[in-house]
């Protein structure tokens, strides 16, 4: 190392993973107009392309995220990150001028690629925090995460409806490219050479992380739960812009505003009513109530019709907020301590997975029926021969109500079956002697 890193490394770390978020937010608002510009269709045949586009994405960002992650090991954090970052910002010029939807395709498919880079930026905090301020320092990336995706959406919002579609692409590639050159003289490499391990595709497997859900089968049912609950999820942010278009006409600053307020209530009932609400109600039942209010969300922002009923649906269904982390509290406690970092890689595993088959086949179904009488395909089957029967853009939600739904039932299926083995344990006879005894008075 030329130098040891200073606050200026962790700075340029803070300031690359909240780019990255603003990145993925900030073409939200503005995506469908741009896909229509270079299509030439209406709405409903851009969300067909914005499936393909998300699709792409999710599965690089998949794919790539243990690869660059095992690239830093090899490597050094340096050079990865600062290369991943160009080329990032490069991309992002490229779909600023692209002329075609397959160039945006290209382009996406590599945003997914550079756009992987949390866990070099981990392992990067990781090296140049001391233990005891660790913690601290993941939690203000968690906040640069969170932070990114609430400014991201208000960014592209007002670009857009002010300068046009391509205007996002530009600032998100400048601003990457700024902070590629504060990086260069701000960020020194913190592996050193005798720490570097050799490269091992067997490694970088993302799969390879499910295992950890076959060595404890109790976690099987919550894990199914978090599947069909994320694949609900994803419908917000792959049909939101189009959805909104469609139903209520809004602008690129209309739409960016909604997911800011999105994100601004996610941000609240994250960091403040998680840690009031679930202590009361417990972990149980927090994750039943957040599921719930979650479900009838999706049915009502299926019918409505008028602005002001979004906003109010927005403001309750955060209390849905509730369920994620109350699940996770329920795993981790299933696990042994020393299993806790193989559990949480095994979440974002799947919730990745998710990713990748929910937006396409939500953006699908919008398309099929917000242009009714056209054929609709299915993985490659056609599920409506006529086309879809009837104009009801609202479709994926309503699939996204019956996707909660299952999770809910298949939840109180796993309660059961964590229950049972608690219930069915035969306490060892010192235990109970021990709990049968009185505490001894203090002095």
């Amino acid at each position: 190392m030329a130098k040891k890193p200073g606050k200026s490394a962790f700075v340029f770390i803070f300031i690359t993973i909240l780019l990255s978020m603003i990145g993925f937010g900030v073409i939200m608002p503005v995506m469908p107009q741009l896909i229509m510009d270079v299509t030439g269709e209406d709405v409903s045949h851009a969300a067909k392309w914005g499936g393909y586009l998300s699709v792409v994405y999710a599965i690089m960002q998949f794919i790539m995220m243990p690869v660059i992650g095992g690239l830093s090991d090899r490597f050094g954090r340096r050079p990865v990150m600062l290369s991943s970052l160009a080329a990032y910002s490069f991309d992002f010029l490229i779909m600023a001028i692209a002329p075609t939807i397959g160039i945006i395709l290209v382009a996406r498919i590599l945003a997914g690629a550079f756009a992987a880079t949390y866990s070099t930026a981990n392992a990067y905090i990781a090296d140049i925090s001391t233990p005891e301020k660790r913690a601290a320092n993941f939690g203000l990336m968690g906040a640069a995460f969170g932070v990114g995706f609430i400014i991201g959406p208000g960014i592209g919002g007002f670009l857009g409806e002010h300068f046009g579609p391509r205007a996002p692409f530009y600032f998100v590639a400048a601003t990457g490219a700024v902070n590629f050159l504060f990086g260069f003289f701000a960020m020194p490499e913190t592996l050193l050479p005798e720490n570097r391990r050799k490269f091992d595709w067997r490694r970088a497997n993302a799969l390879g992380s499910f295992k950890q859900f076959a060595q404890y089968p109790i976690m099987l049912p919550i894990a199914a739960v978090l599947f069909f609950a994320q694949l609900a999820h994803w419908t917000y942010p792959s049909i939101w812009s189009y959805y909104s278009i469609e139903k209520f006409g809004w602008s690129e600053a209309m739409i960016g505003a909604s997911l800011m307020y999105m994100g601004l209530l996610s941000g609240l009932v994250q960091g403040g009513l998680t840690r009031v609400a679930i202590p009361r109600l417990g972990e149980r039942r927090a994750a039943l109530i957040g599921m719930s209010v979650t479900a009838v969300a999706y049915l009502c922002f299926a019918l409505a019709d008028k602005t002001w009923m979004v906003f109010a649906i927005l403001t309750f269904s955060a209390i849905g907020g509730l369920a994620q982390p109350s699940l996770q509290g329920i795993m981790s406690r299933t696990i042994p301590p020393n299993a806790q970092g193989e559990l949480q890689g095994a979440i974002a595993a799947l919730n990745s997975l998710t990713m990748v088959f929910s937006p396409w086949i939500m953006t699908q179904m919008f398309s099929a029926f917000s242009s009714p009488g056209e054929p609709y395909s299915l993985f490659g089957l056609t599920v409506l021969p006529e086309g879809a029967p009837f104009y009801f853009p609202g479709a994926p939600l309503v699939f996204a109500f019956v996707l909660e739904v299952f999770a809910l039932l298949l939840l109180f299926q796993a309660f059961k079956r964590i229950q049972r083995p608690r219930e069915e344990e035969t306490p060892m006879p010192q235990v109970e002697n021990e709990l049968e005894q009185p505490a001894p008075e203090r002095p």
